[in-house]
């Protein structure tokens, strides 16, 4: 990293709660919330991350841009969502400038959800889910390609094909 690109290192803390009840059965877990997400105020609100877009087609719904109304359809699909970071250094959104992380603490997650599989959305919450979470938790966790539009070699069937197996765990 250079020293201009250092200089643009924030000390970031997660600033949403993970999103769960006791039947959720699986966890989605991205690596850290985006800036657009964090001012959205609500899971991968960047308007071009794919994640809504797939959920919609995965499930057959239509999801509306409303917080309630996308926090509805996670938890009516028991689905989960966190992220494998709680807090770290980082420029902007860039995974890669990635640095200083402090693990999401799962526990309370686990502890109460029915949680039978972990998807990790993108390499990043992979690497760090295997690193700081997977042993503890019990369950190894499938990388899925990331909905980030920085992943812009996978189209949006691409995606789709490889997340199926989320709505497929879930029926």
């Amino acid at each position: 990293m250079s020293k201009t690109e250092a200089s643009k290192l924030q000390t970031i803390i997660h600033p949403l709660a993970p999103l769960y009840r006791e039947d959720s059965k699986v966890l989605i877990l991205g690596s850290f919330p985006s800036v657009k997400t964090r001012e959205y105020g609500f899971f991968y609100g960047h308007p071009q991350n794919r994640f809504w877009p797939l959920m919609a087609v995965l499930f057959q719904e239509n999801i509306s841009t409303e917080i309630e109304d996308r926090r509805d359809f996670l938890l009516r699909h028991q689905i989960a969502l966190y992220d494998s970071i709680y807090q770290c250094d980082i420029v902007g959104s860039s995974d890669a400038s990635i640095q200083r992380v402090v693990p999401s603490n799962l526990a309370p997650i686990f502890a109460t959800a029915d949680i039978q599989q972990v998807f990790c959305n993108g390499t990043t919450s992979y690497q760090y889910y295997q690193k700081y979470h997977a042993e503890a938790c019990g369950l190894p966790g499938v990388k899925l390609p990331s909905t980030s539009p920085a992943n812009a070699r996978y189209r949006l069937d691409d995606l789709l094909e490889a997340w199926q197996v989320v709505s497929s765990t879930l029926c």
